[in-house]
């Protein structure tokens, strides 16, 4: 296995030395891409060093020297990748030495795309403990609840499957076949600044065959500290609300063009108008409609046919 590792850098010069590092640790990654995103700290300074410490670091810019968010970075990433796997790593997380085992036997397999794994955490801080706690989930391993392939994989994401597919798999628990990505013209979109990796994984998922890899323990480990940017937003608040709408609207975008199966299309197009009402009518009455609605979906033929009687693009 060749495996290019890919690192968007932003305010992370406390971080990113480990991250690197725990990367290096494989012999089977043959580079490590650090994407510098008009970092605000030392972080730049500190990439460059890392650089001419370790000949398998490559260390690049937007041509512009711009911040464009994590998503226009791991694009970036990508097209200059030259392994046949891509890894993806963020800048205040690590990779433990597990990381790998599963897709050395699951990539022998050359139906598998792509292996998706858990990750641990780890609290850095006590404020940004307290702020994932208060707004968010208190699962400190971050994983699925069976193992999952092919199709089911994309069902599971949505909720469409008999069972609860669980709460997720990041980036950082993802490898994937170079060659899919670039075959099914697959990149993050950079118009979101919040969710592009979520956006990322459910199109991915429904484009490529993947496969759960290690469940039931961590292969790396992601930092929860004071600056995360999920931990700063509030459950609820007019800004969760803003960016759900806006990733919801990405899929639901995406989705326009492909023969989706009708429950997928449905819960997309769903969830879309719920978050887009909460913007506007408030948020409460918009999850108790979408709550009756996916409970009932013939509900939609009398009291909310208006949901699909209109779209924004």
């Amino acid at each position: 296995m060749k495996i290019s590792v890919i690192i968007p850098v932003y305010n992370a010069e406390l971080y990113i030395t480990k991250a690197v590092e725990s990367a290096l640790q494989f012999s089977e990654v043959c580079e490590v891409l650090l994407i510098e995103d008009q970092s605000p700290d030392n972080a730049l300074e500190i990439c460059r060093e890392l650089t001419e410490k370790h000949t398998r670091i490559q260390l690049f810019q937007h041509p512009d020297k711009g911040n464009h968010g994590a998503g226009a970075s791991r694009n970036l990433g990508i097209e200059n990748a030259t392994g046949d796997f891509i890894a993806f790593l963020d800048a205040d997380d690590y990779f433990l030495p597990n990381r790998f085992d599963g897709e050395k036997e699951l990539f022998k397999d050359p139906k598998i795309e792509g292996v998706f794994n858990a990750i641990g955490t780890e609290y850095l801080t006590e404020k940004g403990k307290q702020e994932l706690h208060a707004h968010h989930q208190n699962n400190d391993l971050l994983t699925v609840n069976y193992p999952a392939e092919g199709e089911e994989v994309f069902q599971g994401l949505l909720g469409l499957t008999s069972k609860f597919f669980g709460s997720f798999f990041t980036l950082d628990a993802l490898t994937v076949r170079k060659s899919s990505l670039d075959t099914h013209h697959l990149r993050f979109n950079p118009a979101l600044r919040l969710h592009q990796d979520s956006d990322f994984i459910f199109k991915l998922a429904y484009h490529c065959y993947l496969k759960s890899g290690i469940l039931d323990q961590p292969v790396a480990m992601r930092g929860i500290h004071d600056d995360n940017r999920i931990t700063k937003i509030k459950r609820y608040s007019p800004e969760y609300k803003r960016r759900q709408y806006l990733f919801w609207n990405s899929l639901y975008e995406w989705s326009q063009s492909l023969p989706l199966e009708t429950s997928a299309s449905r819960h997309i197009s769903l969830q879309k108008k719920a978050f887009e009402l909460s913007l506007k009518k408030g948020f409460s009455k918009s999850l108790s409609v979408l709550a009756a609605i996916l409970k009932n979906p013939n509900i939609l033929k009398t009291k909310y046919r208006f949901i699909f009687t209109h779209h924004e693009a």
